[in-house]
């Protein structure tokens, strides 16, 4: 009998019978108010006069009239510089202990965003929200007993001056509280290597060891992990080795287009719960098997702004015109795209952090990750977010029978001077027929996005695809940023970009 799983589920149980119902917009005012009395001292606060803006009628209103938007580039260009130089009380009290590294999807260039003690200790109080919301997921009480594989980034911060430095999941991981040091794998030992596939190895080479009930990581690495670990072995699949995994906790990128070739490493079903870690904070979890989409976490130092994610109020470069207006969470519409704009116990104020959301359930403030404000696609006016696309990708994996975990895109011209849209798509398929596959995705687009079927019957001629295996896309990261971690494929790509693409992909 699992004695102390039993113990653990009943304390996750009792806790969520205790917790009262959560008014989310409540909570949001809340946070703000806290965040402007925080900061009111620091150089921010007093150049955009917080105190004024705690003391109007509406404070929301004095706040998005008083502050403009900012992304990375300028906020670290007007103000997170100064951190680097020294200066304290900039955007937040104090001096941040850490600053999260992030090249993203969109380069080689690390940005260098500050983590304060405070945003670790809203992480921490995040993750324990995830915890007690395995409650509605009705799972048994041995799997509290079992070990959970997080697989992110190293946790051998580099130091800095007075401070850390380090990838989010790598940060999260070396502050994870010693009671839970016990169930972590692969252990501070094997975290701490630097080198992704010599991690990997000697995880590989370890798993027989582990009870693994639990994985968290990306997909696309999560994926390469369980394969090397059933390579290894020699297995048919990873329950031949974790034979109680039960649980996969999903982030940083949607799921939908890893689900297919993710299960087919699996040898019996397992809960997928997706999570939103960012490098900025903890922005949503999923609390309940119901729905796929992930809960904000609107009382734990982040508050929300949402920008309907409309062509006029987005400038080329995915930055947002200062014009565009702002709406609180009991001002939002379900299926409406939303840019994302975040406020932080960090330091970031009316951040763009460069997602867009839409809402499925307003009262539940749920929400699903759409897409890039970057990965846009509206060349002759298509009009394309992320997930239109990998809801095309989804169909073209159940119509030819594979998986298709990667893929980019490009808008451009072709050698008769018309507009096409150029994919690669990364899977195993053997014998492809390029041509029936562009016929099919071109259908799928079409089906999805009536202002894609709209293009393509004016100035968009036509799709061009091409085939070629997952690994290289791995193998593109690795060349342009590294291996693991939070790194993501970029989905849609500049000319330029595509190029040096193109030329790898078909050179390698």
């Amino acid at each position: 009998m699992a004695i102390l799983g039993n113990i653990i589920k009943g304390v996750i149980h009792l806790k969520a019978a205790l917790t009262v119902k959560k008014d989310h917009v409540e909570a949001q005012k809340k946070v703000l108010e806290h965040l402007l009395q925080t900061a009111k001292n620091t150089a921010f606060g007093k150049f955009y006069k917080f105190d004024e803006i705690l003391k109007a009628d509406n404070s929301f209103e004095a706040f998005t009239d008083g502050i403009p938007y900012f992304d990375y580039n300028k906020i670290n260009e007007e103000w997170w510089h100064k951190l680097h130089k020294g200066q304290t009380d900039v955007t937040w009290p104090g001096s941040p202990s850490y600053f999260a590294l992030s090249s993203g999807t969109t380069g080689k260039t690390s940005k260098r965003i500050p983590v304060t003690d405070d945003m670790v200790e809203a992480i921490r109080q995040a993750g324990i929200k995830q915890v007690f919301a395995l409650k509605n997921f009705d799972l048994p009480a041995d799997f509290f007993e079992k070990e959970i594989m997080m697989l992110g980034s190293s946790t051998d911060l580099e130091e800095r001056n007075d401070h850390l430095e380090g990838e989010i999941s790598g940060i999260s991981a070396s502050n994870i509280p010693s009671w839970f040091r016990g169930y972590y794998k692969p252990g501070e030992e094997i975290a701490q290597i630097d080198d992704w596939d010599a991690r990997v190895q000697r995880i590989a080479e370890r798993a027989k060891d582990w009870d693994i009930g639990a994985l968290s990581g990306i997909p696309s690495w999560i994926e390469l992990m369980l394969q090397k670990v059933i390579d290894y072995h020699s297995l048919d699949n990873i329950h031949d080795i974790w034979p109680n995994l039960q649980v996969y906790t999903s982030g940083g990128v949607a799921f939908g287009p890893y689900e297919k070739s993710f299960h087919a490493l699996m040898g019996k079903p397992v809960t997928v719960i997706d999570t939103y870690l960012a490098s900025e904070g903890y922005i949503a979890t999923q609390v309940r098997p119901e729905t796929d989409a992930m809960q904000l976490n609107t009382d734990n130092g982040i508050y929300f702004e949402f920008v309907p994610f409309k062509p006029e109020y987005i400038n080329k470069d995915g930055s947002l015109k200062q014009e565009a207006p702002a709406l609180t969470l009991d001002e939002v519409e379900t299926d409406q795209d939303y840019a994302l704009i975040i406020s932080t116990v960090s330091g970031s104020w009316r951040y763009l952090i460069g997602d867009t959301i839409e809402f499925t359930d307003i009262e539940r403030a749920e929400i699903k990750i759409t897409g890039r404000t970057k990965f846009f696609l509206n060349t002759v006016g298509s009009q394309l977010s992320v997930n239109k696309m990998d809801t095309a990708i989804g169909k073209l994996e159940t119509q030819f029978d594979t998986t298709i975990p990667e893929y980019t895109i490009c808008a451009k011209r072709g050698d008769d001077g018309e507009f096409y849209h150029f994919w690669y798509l990364g899977s195993e398929l053997k014998d492809t027929d390029e041509d029936a596959i562009a016929n099919a995705l071109d259908q799928a687009l079409k089906d999805a996005n009536k202002n894609y079927r709209v293009a393509r019957n004016k100035a968009l001629k036509g799709v061009e695809v091409k085939v070629v295996p997952p690994s290289r896309f791995y193998d593109w990261n690795e060349r342009n940023k590294k291996k693991g971690g939070q790194v993501k494929m970029e989905r849609v790509m500049g000319e330029d970009k595509f190029k040096e693409w193109e030329d790898f992909a078909n050179n390698n």
